[in-house]
């Protein structure tokens, strides 16, 4: 009779706690929840220890209160300990790797499958290199790896450093039975490393496909600079689903891909059809989408029709302001970019500028040859929002004074940078030098290039032009005895077309083309109708 009674009151109890829980919305609620456990005896089981526990970390975020219940338990399970790794895993990589430690050390409770997938998401982040490494070691002893949620964690885990992408690989060959997410997370272990050919290779030989694994491809070749082959794939994918009514359809992470290629190399048209593709297949249209249609027709020059949807999107973010004062900037309209910049300070969202919005005011001001305008913006950047200005804050306002002629602020700014300076740097100098030009300090400047890059033959032969200017002929004939005894090349010119809906790519002197015969007759006409001129 006690035992049906108790079966029952803890039935009751179990059902009252939940009730209670899911109306809870504020700390000082978990609290009386809480209390009440205490009064009624049940501080320390586990059970409704668990629920307290990922309700504060999930619910309500809070990660501290969540771990002072955890350390207030004798004896924590397995399942207490999956909880809170969990959730450190999601925001304090480094204390999810330090609880899972203690768990190891204590002996007791024995990690279970459902640890390592929360884990493995932080070692990636954990400034000590052989994390994953460490854990695969836990995982072998233990028995686990054949879990396939557990291999494809690892997988992951490897695929997102760079020095680990070998051991990545060896995992994914030795899976016996590999799914969609295991061969999506090798690819995009492949793009992160700018090993696209790799990524490709792995694509074309996946036995099914789905979206993400689309995507991750699409946008591995975007964020590498292979447009083009974005593009293809997009276009590829679409008519796979045209096709296929069944297929994999994009969604809005595609869409905004494939519209970053459009805007890095021009493709006006595309894009356009890709916005009409948005339209007519329903594909909702948030700010994500939204800000990546700016962006594209910005970038493409079309700044009225992105100035249209930018007043068009009700929520505007961070983001969306960005993209209307990068695009002006990119194209000249220094007062327009300054104007956005201006109206988005005033807005009533109180949004605040970020580490780009600076980087577009500093090219707006560089364009429109307002050096004092763009010093003002820096100090604004550094002195009232405390952005740590970066490499581009830097080479854009190097670009600015180098333009303007002042070359002594322009190399105290470069004395006074947090970083070492980069080709971007010393080729916005050396841009001011040729404008100006100051041949003596180009040369201090190309050496500079030459020894960041020193197999890019086209820093050899600027040398050597500089060298011509100022007479000095055997510095010439050094320079390039160099350059052919260590065969150093010239990165070719790349220039994109857009024909007919379609893209070409062209390098300097490229001959590839099937009518490349054509196409030079058609150059050299030009070149003689101009000569007459």
């Amino acid at each position: 009779m006690h035992s049906l009674e108790n079966q029952v009151f803890s039935f009751n109890l179990n059902q009252h706690v939940l009730a209670v829980l899911a109306k809870c919305s504020q700390l000082k609620h978990l609290k009386q929840v809480q209390a009440f456990l205490f009064a009624v005896g049940h501080s320390q089981t586990q059970f409704y220890a668990f629920k307290l526990v990922r309700f504060c970390a999930l619910s309500l975020a809070n990660l501290p209160y969540a771990r002072l219940i955890f350390d207030h338990l004798h004896s924590p399970n397995v399942y207490l300990y999956t909880a809170m790794i969990t959730a450190y895993a999601s925001r304090d990589h480094h204390s999810a790797f330090l609880l899972y430690r203690h768990m190891l050390r204590r002996g007791h409770p024995c990690p279970n499958h459902f640890v390592y997938p929360h884990l493995l998401k932080s070692c990636p982040h954990i400034s000590h290199s052989h994390a994953t490494q460490m854990v695969h070691t836990q995982i072998l002893k233990s028995g686990f790896l054949r879990y396939p949620v557990v291999e494809t964690a690892l997988l992951d885990s490897y695929s997102r450093l760079s020095s680990h992408i070998a051991s990545a690989r060896q995992v994914f060959d030795e899976m016996s039975d590999k799914n969609v997410v295991c061969w999506t997370a090798m690819i995009s272990g492949c793009t992160r490393l700018g090993d696209i050919r790799s990524a490709i290779s792995l694509f074309e030989n996946m036995p099914d496909r789905d979206v993400p694994a689309w995507n991750a491809l699409i946008a591995g070749c975007t964020q590498n600079g292979f447009f083009s082959e974005a593009i293809s794939l997009f276009r590829r994918m679409i008519n796979l689903a045209q096709h296929d009514h069944c297929g994999n359809r994009p969604n809005k992470v595609t869409v905004v891909c494939a519209l970053s290629a459009c805007g890095h190399t021009g493709m006006l048209q595309l894009g356009k059809w890709i916005h009409g593709y948005v339209y007519k297949n329903r594909i909702d249209q948030d700010t994500f989408i939204s800000n990546a249609f700016v962006d594209m027709y910005g970038k493409c020059g079309s700044l009225k029709e992105a100035r249209t949807l930018f007043d068009m999107t009700s929520n505007k973010c961070l983001t969306s302001w960005n993209s209307m004062i990068n695009s002006f900037a990119l194209h000249g309209q220094s007062k327009s970019a300054i104007t956005m910049f201006e109206e988005m300070m005033q807005c009533e969202d109180d949004v605040k500028p970020d580490e780009v919005t600076f980087v577009g005011l500093l090219n707006a001001c560089t364009h429109g040859g307002l050096v004092e305008k763009g010093f003002s913006y820096f100090e604004l950047m550094t002195r009232d929002y405390r952005i740590e200005p970066r490499i581009e804050h830097y080479g854009c306002l190097i670009d600015l004074l180098g333009r303007a002629g002042r070359f002594e602020e322009a190399m105290e700014v470069v004395r006074g940078m947090s970083m070492e300076p980069d080709e971007v740097v010393w080729g916005s100098l050396l841009n001011g030098c040729k404008i100006h030009g100051r041949t003596d300090l180009a040369e201090f400047t190309v050496q500079k290039l030459i020894e960041i890059d020193p197999n890019n033959g086209g820093y050899g032969i600027m040398l050597a032009n500089i060298y011509g200017e100022l007479g000095k002929w055997d510095e010439v004939r050094k320079v390039r005895k160099n350059m052919k005894d260590q065969n150093v090349y010239k990165t070719p010119g790349c220039s994109w077309i857009e024909v007919d809906n379609q893209v070409y790519q062209f390098y300097s002197v490229d001959k590839s083309h099937y009518r490349t015969e054509e196409i030079y007759k058609i150059l050299e006409s030009l070149l003689g109708f101009i000569g007459l001129k």
